[in-house]
C-alpha cells in the first residue's frame, strides 16, 4: 500500500493504525516517511474501530481507507480528486481489481453503474443483503466531512460496508469506470479467515439495513434548506 501511494502525482498523507501491535514492527520506508503517521493502539480492537481512531488524525480535505496489504492504481488519486472537485461532489469512486498471487488482475465491475448518482441513489443498487455490495467501499475518495458523519459500522468485518452507504446517502457523487484499487488475493487475507463466511451474512444485513433506514429518514426528514426530489 505504501509503495502505491509513492506512485500517486498528488500530495497525500497517511495515518496507519497500528491494531495492537507495536509501533517496532512498522517496515523502515513507512516509519521513515514524513508523510505517514501511526496510531499505536494498546490492544486489538478491530477493523472498525482502529479506522474511526485513526480519523481523529486526518486533517486533510478528502479521505480514503484502505487495507495495507492491497494497492492503490498510479493515477487512484488524481483521476478521483480531479473529478470529484469538477464536479462539485461529496465523493468519487471507480472500479477495483483483484491481484492474484502470479500479478494476474481480474476487473470487479460495481453494481452501482458509472456517471453521476445523487445523494441516496448507490443504494438503490443494493437489491438485498444477499447480492453484491453497489460499490467498493475501498475505492471511495470522499470530503472528510462526509466520512466522519458516516463512521465505520462497529461490526468485525464488513465494517466499511456502512461507512460506503453512509456516504452516498449524504452527497451525491460520481463513479469512474476506471479501476483505482487493486485487491491483493492471498492466503492471509480476512476473507480466507475460520468463520468469515458465516459472519458476512449477517455484516450484509446490517449494512444495508442501516442503508435503507438512512435513506427514509433523509428523505422523509431532509435537512432544513435541502431539496429532494
Amino acid at each position: 500500500m505504501h509503495a502505491s501511494l509513492t506512485r500517486q502525482t498528488v500530495p497525500w498523507q497517511a495515518v496507519i493504525a497500528l491494531d495492537g501491535v507495536s509501533a517496532e514492527r512498522l517496515p523502515a520506508p513507512l516509519a521513515d516517511d514524513p508523510r505517514v503517521r501511526t496510531l499505536a493502539l494498546p490492544r486489538p480492537v478491530g477493523a472498525a474501530c482502529a479506522r474511526n481512531l485513526a480519523l481523529n488524525q486526518v486533517d486533510t480535505k478528502y479521505t480514503n481507507w484502505a487495507d495495507d496489504d492491497d494497492e492503490f492504481t498510479d493515477d487512484a488519486m488524481s483521476l478521483r480528486l480531479n473529478a470529484l472537485e469538477s464536479a462539485g461532489v461529496g465523493w468519487c469512486a471507480g472500479w477495483s481489481e483483484d491481484l492474484h498471487p502470479d500479478g494476474s488482475t481480474t476487473l470487479w465491475r460495481c453494481p452501482t453503474p458509472p456517471g453521476r448518482h445523487e445523494a441516496g441513489d448507490v443504494w438503490t443498487y443494493w437489491k438485498s443483503p444477499a447480492d453484491t455490495i453497489p460499490i467498493g467501499p475501498t475505492t471511495i475518495l470522499a470530503r472528510t466531512d462526509l466520512v466522519r458523519a458516516a463512521p465505520m459500522g462497529g461490526l468485525v468485518q464488513g465494517e466499511d460496508y456502512c461507512t460506503a452507504v453512509g456516504i452516498s446517502n449524504l452527497a451525491p457523487g460520481i463513479l469512474l469506470p476506471v479501476p483505482v484499487y487493486r485487491y491483493r488475493k492471498h492466503a492471509g487475507q480476512l476473507t480466507a479467515q475460520h468463520g468469515y463466511d458465516e459472519l458476512e451474512a449477517a455484516a450484509r444485513e446490517h449494512a444495508w439495513q442501516y442503508g435503507r433506514s438512512l435513506r427514509s429518514a433523509l428523505r422523509n426528514h431532509p435537512p432544513v434548506g435541502s431539496a429532494v426530489s
